[in-house]
């Protein structure tokens, strides 16, 4: 399957502005790619491509005063019809055991509040047994608990709020599981990315990045979806890290109003094989 990716976003700088971009496909899937993401800026301006602590790859520019639009797109050869198919076997490991680059996502983190939420974590969970199913448990909870809805959308909001508040966006239900994940001992990561409505019926929601986690089980990564909680076609990872401060899409130094927003995940047409 191809699948056309990207987005534009268009924002009003007063002054001129550091931002740093987050907005390419994870090195992972380059193999995958069509062309070339190229991040692309109108007006023109100079670019600094650099990889972040966790190797996600990173633009660094100064905006203009006035208004600026960041946009890229590319095509992705999706090899598989949805998400991967659960490994059920996946077990824990105890941490003397785990390998040492997963132990930071053991951690609490500025959004994922393991102090706060793990006598609650283990009153809810510690009893289930560990490995895969105990990790969806978390999901299925998650996801039963929480009220999606964009005019919910806090940027301030911590996994303990959502857990108060009971709603949020994407974000707010991958930080909630990430942190009871962590919480039970479980190496929990943050991923954002472009997650497709592809075989879902009509009509779509508008475009938009999506959250989810991946947890460490079975000596591997895992990708779990507590907001949406079922199989999706066309995932396509961006970047990953402790929680969303870590990967924001784009980090501005100075002050600026996000004034138009567009992003595109749909199927492209078959081209047939070349």
């Amino acid at each position: 399957m191809r699948i056309l990716v990207g987005c534009e976003m268009t924002y009003e700088f007063q002054y001129p502005t550091t931002v740093i971009a987050m907005l390419n496909v994870h090195s992972s899937r380059f193999s995958d790619l069509e062309r070339p993401d190229y991040l692309l800026t109108i007006p023109a301006v100079p670019l600094e491509g650099y990889r972040d602590s966790f190797g996600n790859w990173c633009m660094r520019l100064v905006a203009p005063a006035g208004r600026m639009t960041l946009k890229t797109d590319t095509v992705v050869r999706d090899h598989s019809e949805s998400d991967a198919p659960p490994d059920t076997s996946a077990t824990e490991a105890v941490a003397s055991m785990l390998p040492t680059d997963t132990l930071m996502f053991l951690l609490g983190s500025r959004y994922c509040e393991t102090d706060r939420l793990s006598n609650i974590a283990w009153d809810l969970f510690g009893h289930l047994t560990p490995g895969w199913s105990r990790v969806q448990a978390i999901c299925d909870y998650v996801h039963d608990r929480i009220t999606f809805g964009y005019e919910h959308s806090r940027p301030t909001r911590t996994a303990a709020e959502v857990f108060e508040e009971q709603r949020g966006v994407c974000r707010d239900y991958a930080h909630l599981a990430i942190a009871f994940c962590r919480c039970l001992n479980i190496p929990a990561r943050y991923c954002t990315g472009y997650v497709s409505d592809i075989g879902l019926p009509l009509p779509h929601a508008p475009g938009d990045f999506a959250a989810w986690m991946e947890v460490f089980l079975g000596g591997r990564w895992h990708m779990f979806d507590p907001r949406n909680n079922s199989p999706r076609i066309g995932r396509i990872l961006i970047a990953y890290g402790r929680d969303a401060a870590d990967v924001p899409l784009t980090l501005t130094f100075g002050p600026n109003a996000l004034v138009d927003f567009v992003v595109t995940t749909e199927e492209a047409p078959d081209i047939g094989p070349t």
